[in-house]
């Protein structure tokens, strides 16, 4: 294949999932009516997952009897009785992909027993009842942490739906045709190129950009993501286990997916918001990690971490809150927890940022990379966090600090920054990396582009020292700058402002001058003409 036609392809598919996308957010916007976005987001994305879960299943059943010989089977047009296995054969497919769907509850036979008025009257009670019975099969089993509440978020009885049963039940069935009616495709033999995941992850990061602040809390932009996650890799050819602690819906650890496939072993996560813990579990099935590869859990990472038995992790990513308040000194235990006793003190109550950082800190392999988004007052800010940002200079942990544009997040127009971690530098230096200039403009955001980010990356890589762009600093004197960790202390940024030579601007200023006299003594002679010829 041509590069040309490689490159018509790639436009094609582009064009076609920019076509999908503008389709996908329409029907989302033509579906809520007066309900906002933010309220009516569960009732869409629940109703993908249903629908990937019911065709995935489907798939697979369909796949074995027709490898077997029988190459009419369709398990969906089974009745429930002829679809009841023996427990090994059904528990094996439970434990291959974490649940049971009969075919009644299968997201097709659903949508079509309700194409007639009179048979949504009970559509409520009948998507609750699938929704349990889905979870309920996997009690007992290595999924059910996995599966648990996934459906908690879709509430048919909420008001956001109508103000009666016979009004939800419609605006239900509205959200069943519109989902049905999308062109997904088929796509389960095509792990790199997963419609539905892709079609999800676009609905999150538009819910999250018309969500204001809090859009920010759940989604970091896949440019940035991308960007964290080849850092987070360093080069490397195969991930063991990668973590996030404040994992919103999970897109900086599917970014590693992206970009290494099934060189990633297991997909580690912790998220304090409930709905975004679920947000970020649908993401995980529907991006076809296996529930067996993924662990993501539900609660406080910096008081009640979760996978203290799986450290140490060789890649870390996060964009932590920025700046949120935590228990600090009002709990005198927390400075004897071994990830934040070795700096001596606590970051503050106020500012739980470097309390984020060194929970990271603690967790990374010895020959691990953590890339972290932070708040910039971390960098420079006095008190306890100069003390946390000096321990971490003298123990040389701090490989690189990456200064980006500001307004790419959703909800914060401020410009953040990127620490790199690493327990083995090869050097006891920090790498400044002035990028504050490398975006484009779209519509309302700013956004780093693939030069943008390989420009970064490759400075990072090979450590090199560009004018105005990037230089390496000693620790030691970082330290003797108050442990100032702000890139602007140290890449000098480009003079862009117009040099004026003085004596050149004199020579022209009395050249005008002259100029001016001789043409005002030709005017007066010509008045002086003018008037005598009147007289």
């Amino acid at each position: 294949m041509t590069d040309t036609t490689q490159q018509t392809n790639a436009l094609t598919r582009s064009q076609e999932r920019a076509k999908l996308h503008a389709a996908i957010w329409n029907i989302a916007n033509q579906l809520r009516g007066s309900v906002t976005g933010w309220n009516f987001m569960n009732y869409v994305l629940g109703t993908i997952f249903y629908r990937f879960i019911s065709e995935d299943f489907a798939h697979d059943i369909n796949e074995n009897e027709r490898a077997a010989g029988a190459t009419d089977f369709d398990y969906a047009l089974l009745t429930d009785d002829e679809a009841q296995l023996n427990e090994d054969e059904r528990m094996s497919l439970i434990n291959q992909k974490g649940y049971f769907i009969l075919p009644s509850q299968l997201f097709c036979n659903l949508c079509e027993q309700i194409k007639s008025d009179d048979e949504i009257d009970n559509l409520n009670v009948t998507l609750q009842t699938i929704f349990h019975d889905i979870e309920a099969t996997a009690r007992g089993t290595s999924s059910e942490e996995k599966i648990r509440g996934l459906f908690s978020s879709f509430d048919v009885s909420s008001e956001f739906l109508g103000k009666n049963t016979q009004q939800r039940n419609q605006k239900l069935r509205e959200v069943l045709f519109a989902i049905r009616d999308m062109d997904l495709g088929n796509t389960f033999t095509e792990t790199s190129n997963d419609t539905f995941g892709d079609a999800y992850e676009y609905l999150i990061s538009m819910y999250a950009a018309n969500a204001g602040r809090s859009g920010g809390e759940f989604f970091t932009p896949q440019e940035v993501s991308r960007l964290l996650a080849l850092l987070a890799i360093n080069g490397r050819h195969h991930i063991r286990q990668v973590y996030d602690p404040a994992c919103g819906s999970g897109s900086l650890l599917l970014q590693m997916k992206k970009i290494l496939g099934n060189e990633v072993e297991k997909f580690i996560g912790q998220e304090i918001n409930v709905t975004t813990y679920n947000l970020c579990r649908i993401n995980m099935f529907l991006h076809g990690v296996d529930h067996n590869n993924f662990d993501i859990q539900n609660d406080d990472t910096l008081l009640h971490p979760q996978h203290r038995d799986l450290e140490p992790f060789d890649a870390i990513v996060s964009n932590p809150p920025y700046s949120i308040h935590w228990v600090g000194s009002d709990d005198p235990t927390l400075i004897n927890d071994d990830r934040y006793s070795p700096a001596g003190v606590l970051a503050p109550k106020g500012k739980a940022d470097l309390a984020f950082t060194m929970h990271m800190l603690h967790s990374l392999d010895v020959s691990g990379t953590a890339a972290i988004v932070e708040f910039p007052g971390v960098l420079y800010r006095g008190g306890a966090e100069q003390k946390i940002r000096e321990y971490l200079l003298r123990e040389n942990y701090i490989d690189a600090v990456i200064q980006l544009p500001q307004n790419l997040f959703f909800g914060v127009s401020i410009a953040t920054c990127i620490i790199v971690l690493k327990k083995s530098k090869r050097d006891n230096k920090i790498l400044f990396i002035d990028a504050s200039q490398e975006f484009v403009h779209e519509g309302n955001k700013n956004k780093l582009t693939e030069e943008n980010i390989q420009r970064i990356y490759q400075t990072v890589q090979q450590r090199t020292c560009i004018d105005h762009f990037s230089t390496l600093v000693d620790a030691t004197e970082c330290i003797e700058q108050q442990s100032n960790l702000s890139v602007s202390t140290y890449v000098e940024p480009e003079d862009t402002t117009e040099h004026v030579d003085i004596a050149e601007l004199n020579q022209q200023i009395a050249e005008i001058v002259a100029r001016q006299s001789e043409l005002r003594q030709q005017l007066d002679a010509i008045i002086a003409q003018l008037e005598g010829g009147q007289q």
